[in-house]
């Protein structure tokens, strides 16, 4: 078995270059250790992995953003102003919005025992 430390930059590395967006994809291209062993060295809980698969994540999202703004497509305008407009925004756009929690106000049961009043 190989140090924890070479099993993070041979992971590392993969994560790069193939363009890895979660834990479990990484085994798909990283023959280097089993799932199993990867969970029981406890290379799940690194921040470098994790952060190289979140830095991933944050670089496609920003390009696919990019493309979007710049294309014609009405679908992908729409797809990106939902991802950049603020919550109120949203729900202007939004023909189906149907709020379930009384104007943002939670929803309580209240059950009366005898002379006494719960609330859940």
């Amino acid at each position: 078995m190989k140090p924890k430390a070479t099993y993070e930059a041979e992971i590392l590395e993969t994560i790069k270059k193939y363009n890895i967006f979660s834990i479990s994809d990484i085994f798909a291209f990283y023959s280097g250790c089993t799932r199993a062993n990867f969970y029981l060295i406890g290379l799940d809980k690194i921040d470098t992995i994790k952060e190289a698969i979140d830095n991933n994540k944050v670089k496609t999202k920003q390009t696919l953003k990019s493309k979007w703004a710049k294309s014609e497509n009405p679908t992908l305008q729409i797809a990106l102003f939902k991802t950049i407009c603020s919550e109120e925004e949203r729900k202007a756009l939004s023909q189906n919005y149907i709020d379930y929690t009384t104007k943002g106000n939670e929803i309580k049961q209240i059950f009366k025992i005898g002379d006494t009043e719960i609330e859940i």
